[in-house]
Formats: structure tokens, C-alpha cells, sequence
């Protein structure tokens, strides 16, 4: 064979010639990069190097038919190839052919599933075939992504090329969050009247970003939704629990209950997930040799009965039915034994909402245990209960030797009333629903982590 049929035989020959380009690339000099990465080219017809500094050269020249060409033969003949999907999916989209451009933005997200950039030009090109829906929990999805690494809050942390698509993003979500509970306020407003669902509407208007209301107390950071006009109270006094003196006065079988699980270690798991897990989070440290354990007896998580767990535990379960636990569906409630081992410490950190209050019914407690609300330490005393707002920082330690022991619970905050609450209900699950869908898998939602 001649040269000329087969000019760069030599594998030596071709990196000599990718040195060249990358240099000149480097430098700035795209006449003679585009050059050598040509010649790069017709020796190697399938080098995604070159097809994609060829495409996005194409590109830069008002081509993008070229280089969507030369962008299509890089990914099939490198399918892994994530960069060149991203710059097929632009150039694709700039050519007018937005249904493939979606298909190129899926497979370059299923090669990187959290590159939030891709969902976001996904989304874009859902928006431009006319899917608006569908671009809006995309755009959801690709701005959840991008703050989970704390980019894009703020000019700051967003690139200024990507600046008017995001804030285009932010507005879309606005608009379908806004939309969404203005279908759910709607007949709410029609069962109740619009004096009663008042507080709700402002919750609602706040969520979606039309006013902005925060709560006075900066130690109070709900997570998920904040509902404005309840009382900003650390920790709830007594008197609005009317359901204590029934459940006090069962907690001495409450605890027998407990105790006999414990020993035979049945049915616990650690809280956080695996245990190897757990430990290496934010939310459990440990103080000397032992390893930090916080485990769990579950008998609601998420809205969810755990029948076999409740029939391990028949009376602590019955006093839970009797309790204004707050129902929320694949939400809540959250009702557990929690176990919390020597030496283990619950870090700071906040609640999703003060829509609900947390309860502790101490059963097993140890010196030096401790829970602290807002700056506030309380120490448990054994059958007495206390609940608080776990929007307000909180945090929970045993320093002593021996394991505490509290039943934990979710109950609606005392102060909504009974219309509040469904309306509530509803709302979270509609606002779960549509992050759900961004996510393709169940949202965290109103899910939590207590002490």
C-alpha cells in the first residue's frame, strides 16, 4: 500500500500530529489546530478528538449541519464518549432537530446522571418541542443537581454563559410550582372558604417565591415548607398535648416493650441506613472506642405501617393510633423507638417543616443524655414527654455508658387546625409528586431525620 493510499501508518506519526493540534488548540491558534487535527483525521477517521475540536471548529463557523456529521460519527464510534453527545445534543438542537437532540441529551445523562448542564439542555430542548411539563421537571432536575454542589445560587456560582437559561430554568419551575398549587388552592378555597385556607395561601405563595416570609428566629431553618403565622416556639408546653396523661401513664409498659426487643435484638435497624453508612454522614459522630449507634424500631417511616414491627410491640402500637399523628401518604408519619448507644451523638441539624411537631416519650435514659433545641438543653426525663419544632436547630447526645431509649413521633403542629392540615396533605403531595417525576425516583420530600 503507498503512502498516499495510507498515509500515516505509524501510530507515531498520528500522536505527533494530535502534539501539534492540542498545542496550537492550547495557544489559541484554531486555523493551524483545525489543520493538523484535519490531517489528524484522515488518518484516523474515527479519532473523537478530532471529530469533536472539528465539530465545535464547524460549529464556531455557523456550520452546525458539519458538525453534527462529524459529532454523529464520533458517538457511534465511541458510544461512551459523553463529551461528544453533549456537543451533538447543542449542535442538534441549533440545526432544528429537537426530537434528537432529546435523544442525545438522554444518553449523555444516562453516561453522567448528575451532570447538572445536560438536564438543564435537555430541558431546553424538551421546552422547544413544545413538552413544557416535561422541561419543567427537567429544569427542576437539572437545578437540584447543580445546588447539591453549590453551583448555580447566585451569579457568583453560575457560569456567565449559562446565567439567562438557568434563571429561564428557576422561572419555569416558579411557573409550574405556582400553577400546580393554584390547582390544589383552588378547591380547597371552595371546601373551606377563603378565610380559613388564609395561612395556607400564604404558605403556598411562599413556597413558589411570590413573597418571601422567613421565620424571626434564625436557629429555625425548615428544610422542605414553611407555613408562616405559627407560633416560632422551640419546645411546645403541655397544656396543647391533651394526649399525654393517656400515653405517660402507659409509658412503664411502653418501655417493658421496648426493653424485651432490645434483648433480643429483633427487628432494629441503624436509622440512617447501613451501618457503614450511617457513621460516615453528617448527622452521627461518636465519642471514645465505641462505634456511634443509632438504630431504629420502626413502626411508621414515611406513611408507611410496619405491621410486623407493630405486632411485635401491640401496645406501644394501639397508643400510637390513638395519637394526631400527622398522615401524610408515602410521608408521614415517623414513629420509632429510637436507640441511641454510649458514646453516640446526633449532630445539629433542622427539620422540613414546622407543620408538624416531634414528640419523645423517654423509656430508657442514662446519665448524661442530653437534647438540645434552639440552644436549649433539655434532659429526658424517664415517662414524661416533651415535643418540639425540629425546624429549630437541634441536636441529641449520650455520653454516658449505657444505651437511651425514646419513643419518637410525628404529630400535627397544635396549632392547625383540622382544614389546615388536610389542605397540608394535600399540598406536600402534590409538591412530591412533581419532584418525583424529576427525579424518577420516590422524592425525599417531607422525609427527615430525627433525634
Amino acid at each position: 500500500m503507498s503512502r498516499s493510499q495510507h498515509p500515516f501508518k505509524n501510530r507515531h506519526e498520528a500522536e505527533s500530529l494530535r502534539t501539534k493540534a492540542r498545542h496550537f488548540a492550547e495557544a489559541g491558534h484554531s486555523t493551524q489546530a483545525h489543520a493538523f487535527y484535519s490531517r489528524l483525521l484522515a488518518s484516523s477517521p474515527v479519532d473523537h478528538e478530532a471529530l469533536n475540536y472539528l465539530a465545535v471548529h464547524a460549529r464556531a463557523e455557523g456550520d452546525v449541519r458539519t458538525a453534527c456529521v462529524l459529532l454523529q460519527r464520533a458517538v457511534e464510534a465511541h458510544p461512551s464518549d459523553v463529551v461528544a453527545w453533549r456537543n451533538l445534543g447543542i449542535c442538534l438542537l441549533e440545526a432544528g432537530d429537537v426530537t434528537r437532540s432529546v435523544a442525545a441529551w438522554d444518553q449523555a445523562i444516562q453516561l453522567e446522571p448528575s451532570h447538572a448542564t445536560s438536564h438543564l439542555q435537555r430541558a431546553h430542548a424538551l421546552e422547544r418541542e413544545g413538552r413544557h411539563h416535561d422541561a419543567a421537571i427537567t429544569y427542576l432536575r437539572a437545578i437540584a443537581e447543580a445546588r447539591r454542589t453549590g453551583m448555580w445560587v447566585s451569579d457568583a456560582t453560575t457560569p456567565p454563559g449559562l446565567r439567562p437559561l438557568v434563571q429561564h430554568a428557576v422561572n419555569k419551575v416558579r411557573v409550574a410550582n405556582r400553577q400546580l398549587l393554584a390547582s390544589l388552592m383552588d378547591p380547597l378555597i371552595a371546601r373551606y372558604g377563603r378565610e380559613a385556607m388564609r395561612r395556607v395561601a400564604a404558605m403556598a405563595s411562599n413556597y413558589v417565591g411570590d413573597v418571601k416570609v422567613r421565620p424571626a428566629d434564625s436557629r429555625q431553618r425548615p428544610t422542605f415548607l414553611y407555613f408562616p403565622g405559627l407560633p416560632e416556639t422551640p419546645f411546645l408546653p403541655r397544656h396543647l398535648f391533651d394526649w399525654y396523661a393517656s400515653l405517660e401513664e402507659a409509658a412503664p409498659s411502653i418501655a417493658a416493650e421496648a426493653l424485651d426487643l432490645l434483648q433480643r435484638n429483633a427487628r432494629f435497624e441503624p436509622f440512617l441506613g447501613e451501618r457503614s453508612e450511617a457513621t460516615g454522614t453528617s448527622y452521627l459522630a461518636g465519642r471514645g472506642p465505641q462505634v456511634p449507634r443509632w438504630d431504629a424500631h420502626f413502626f411508621w417511616r414515611h406513611g408507611v405501617r410496619y405491621e410486623r414491627n407493630c405486632a411485635a410491640a401491640p401496645l406501644t402500637a394501639r397508643q400510637l393510633d390513638r395519637l394526631p399523628l400527622g398522615r401524610v401518604p408515602d410521608h408521614g408519619p415517623e414513629c420509632l423507638f429510637s436507640v441511641l448507644g454510649p458514646g453516640s451523638e446526633i449532630q445539629p441539624h433542622t427539620g422540613v417543616t414546622n407543620t408538624r411537631i416531634v414528640t419523645h416519650l423517654p423509656l430508657i435514659v442514662p446519665e448524661h443524655c442530653a437534647l438540645r433545641v434552639a440552644g436549649t438543653v433539655h434532659t429526658w426525663q424517664p415517662g414524661r414527654c416533651v415535643s418540639f419544632d425540629d425546624t429549630f436547630e437541634h441536636e441529641a447526645w449520650n455520653r454516658g455508658a449505657e444505651t437511651r431509649v425514646v419513643l419518637l413521633f410525628d404529630t400535627w403542629n397544635p396549632h392547625l387546625d383540622e382544614a389546615e392540615r388536610d389542605a397540608v396533605a394535600r399540598i406536600v403531595v402534590a409538591i412530591s409528586g412533581f419532584n418525583r417525576e424529576a427525579w424518577e425516583t420516590p422524592s425525599d420530600g417531607i422525609h427527615s431525620e430525627h433525634t
